[in-house]
């Protein structure tokens, strides 16, 4: 299986790689691209900052959810390709995994119950409707 997994730095990321290692899902035979998006600076705030320097600002966001990612997987002895988009997470995650022809998406979910994603929106409940690769919602 090929097997996208996406990841914010938070708690639950945590769980899910727990449960996906524990669940035997990062098992020999699958291929995995782990993905973390960066929310895209406003267009003017960028504007005033050498492209350069937005560029590092991107990857150093990036590489502060992806490398306790990357010991993860090394420490499990899996093998896996780390990416990083910049935009919305809702659009990139879905978009991505359609693109890259995957059979599966995981990502956790905060939990915020129905309430919360009606006043906060919830990124796992726009991945779902977004998707047209199946979804495992980890909570």
């Amino acid at each position: 299986m090929k097997i996208l997994i996406a990841v914010d730095g938070s708690e639950q990321t945590q769980r899910m790689l727990a449960y996906l290692a524990q669940h035997q899902l990062l098992a020999a035979g699958n291929t995995y691209t782990v993905l973390t998006v960066v929310l895209e600076l406003p267009k003017r705030a960028a504007s005033y900052v050498n492209p350069d320097t937005v560029k590092g600002y991107y990857q150093e966001e990036a590489d502060k959810v992806l490398e306790p990612v990357k010991a993860f997987f090394a420490q499990k002895g899996v093998d896996a390709q780390f990416e990083f988009k910049v935009g919305h997470p809702a659009h990139e995650l879905a978009q991505a995994a359609e693109q890259g022809g995957y059979d599966l998406l995981a990502l956790g979910s905060h939990g915020h119950g129905a309430l919360g994603n009606l006043l906060m929106g919830s990124v796992a409940t726009k991945v779902v409707s977004q998707s047209k690769v199946p979804v495992l919602l980890l909570r």
